[in-house]
Parts: C-alpha cells; sequence; structure tokens
C-alpha cells in the first residue's frame, strides 16, 4: 500500500479536495497518473492501492486503514495482484455502504469481454488507458471536467 499520494494537488488553495483512490499496481502508471491530476484544475487528494486487497480494506476501513476518507471516485485497474479489479469492483458495488462510488475502470485492456464484465458489475465507466503522457493527461483532463466538474458527487464520509 502506497500512502504517499496523500497530499491535495491541482486546483486553488482552500477549495475542498476531491478524494480519488487510484488501484494500480503499476508504478509507472501511478506517477503519470499523479503528474496528471496535479496539472488539473481541481484540487484532489490521490491515495494509491497497490492491489486489490489493499484497495477494499481502504474502502472497508480495516486497519491500518481506520481514518482512510471515502472516496469520491476510483479509479480502478483490471489486473491486479492479489484480488484482481474485477472481484474488487464486485465487492465495491454489492456493499450498500459503498455502491454510490464512482468507480471507472481504467485499464489496458480493449477486450470486449472485460467491457461487457465490468458494466455487468456496475463500473460507471470503462477506459483504455492511454499508451502515451500526452494522451494519460489529456484523459484525466476530460474525467476531471465531467465527474469532478459537471457530474454531482455523494459527499466523502
Amino acid at each position: 500500500m502506497n500512502m504517499s499520494g496523500e497530499t491535495v494537488i491541482g486546483g486553488e488553495s482552500g477549495e475542498e479536495p476531491f478524494e480519488v483512490l487510484l488501484v494500480e499496481d503499476n508504478p509507472a502508471d501511478v506517477r503519470l497518473t499523479r503528474e496528471a491530476f496535479r496539472a488539473g484544475p481541481y484540487p484532489c487528494r490521490v491515495r494509491v492501492a497497490e492491489d486489490g486487497e489493499s484497495a477494499l480494506r481502504m474502502l472497508h476501513r480495516d486497519a491500518p486503514f481506520e481514518h482512510a476518507p471515502r472516496p469520491h471516485l476510483i479509479l480502478l485497474d483490471l489486473n491486479l495482484p492479489r484480488r484482481d479489479g474485477r472481484e474488487v469492483l464486485s465487492d465495491i458495488k454489492s456493499d450498500r455502504d459503498l455502491r454510490a462510488i464512482v468507480v471507472i475502470v481504467l485499464t489496458s485492456s480493449d477486450a470486449e469481454e472485460d467491457v461487457a464484465a465490468s458494466y455487468a458489475l456496475l463500473a460507471n465507466c470503462y477506459i483504455v488507458k492511454p499508451v502515451d503522457y500526452d494522451g494519460l493527461v489529456s484523459l484525466i483532463r476530460e474525467i476531471e471536467s465531467f465527474w469532478l466538474g459537471v457530474a454531482r458527487l455523494p459527499r466523502a464520509a
């Protein structure tokens, strides 16, 4: 579990930050995603879970995450160690206390069966990761614009 993403990035100081949980095991993708959020217009606190088991422990506030804030938005990779993203998504969307959290599947897989399975498990969105940094920055801007700027999300608890 990597908790070094707890600083607020992007946006104007003084604004309440959006809580983002990035569930990603690739350190390069974690670094690039943080950089993309840092360059954005919305203040975000990006926390990272490097595997599915850690993500669920954080979301259920199991030790040592008893005080972890509830995210407004989850960016979820499908191919994760310990528990894969499909299991994590299923757990989130079947839990009455977690199901309202927006879950965006952000993965390298463009397989139709992964897309269909993710939506069947109630993913809010399925996006194939861009292969370059500029594409990722553009994608994060679009995610921020819609999910943090246009859509109204439930308050994080």
